[in-house]
């Protein structure tokens, strides 16, 4: 793929978002939740996680526990037990402990709004917060990177970078503000029911005219 300028990728990037738009108009979170504290659980299961896993645990674990501070007072080894399933239990039940903690102690049991507040929680990193802001608070503050995100935007030529927080920078440089929540649902989306990791289904792609398939097998980047 030719050198790309920044404003020749930008280009390429609006491109690729009419494309994914259209493509998934009702993408959204996949994690069921109702409110900004189920979301923040939801979103510590998930790491390491499915989706899907973590929807199957937390209905249970919603009706049991409601507010932060049913998370605070809950007792540990029954806490993960609750949510053994989703891998990693032991730190996911002392993250959602101590998190939630912090909620009940310093921002009076209401899950805080600001990328600052949230990480301060203890147990909550950046790509939860930006979860968190962009989907219960509708606040752009970043673009959450998860595999599927870093994964497409590497195979999209919009970044070199494998960690996260760089390729969420350089992202943030090539997508409008106001997209940066829905840009990350789209690639997610898209991830998930279309450029699957080693077999993608180029031939079928909706963005395919904007996508050099770096890293893609060659099979399958000759059948475009």
């Amino acid at each position: 793929m030719p050198k790309e300028s920044i404003d020749q990728k930008k280009a390429r990037v609006t491109k690729i978002i009419a494309g994914l738009q259209k493509a998934y108009p009702d993408a959204h979170c996949e994690l069921d939740h109702s409110n900004a504290l189920e979301l923040l659980i939801a979103t510590i299961l998930s790491a390491q996680c499915t989706d899907k896993r973590v929807n199957i645990v937390t209905p249970q674990l919603f009706k049991k526990y409601r507010t932060a501070q049913d998370f605070a007072n809950a007792r540990l080894p029954e806490l993960e037990e609750e949510i053994k399933t989703t891998g990693f239990y032991r730190n996911k039940a002392k993250s959602i402990t101590k998190a939630t903690k912090n909620i009940v102690e310093k921002h009076g049991g209401k899950v805080p709004n600001t990328m600052e507040e949230l990480i301060a929680l203890g147990g909550v990193g950046r790509k939860t917060a930006n979860v968190v802001l962009g989907n219960a608070f509708g606040i752009n503050t970043g673009i959450v990177v998860d595999t599927h995100v870093a994964r497409l935007s590497q195979r999209l030529g919009l970044t070199k970078e494998t960690d996260p927080v760089k390729i969420e920078v350089t992202l943030m440089n090539l997508v409008p503000q106001d997209q940066w929540t829905m840009f990350s649902h789209w690639l997610i989306w898209h991830g998930r029911r279309r450029c699957y990791a080693r077999s993608p289904d180029c031939p079928n792609c909706e963005i395919k005219s904007v996508c050099p398939r770096i890293g893609v097998p060659k099979e399958i980047a000759k059948l475009v």
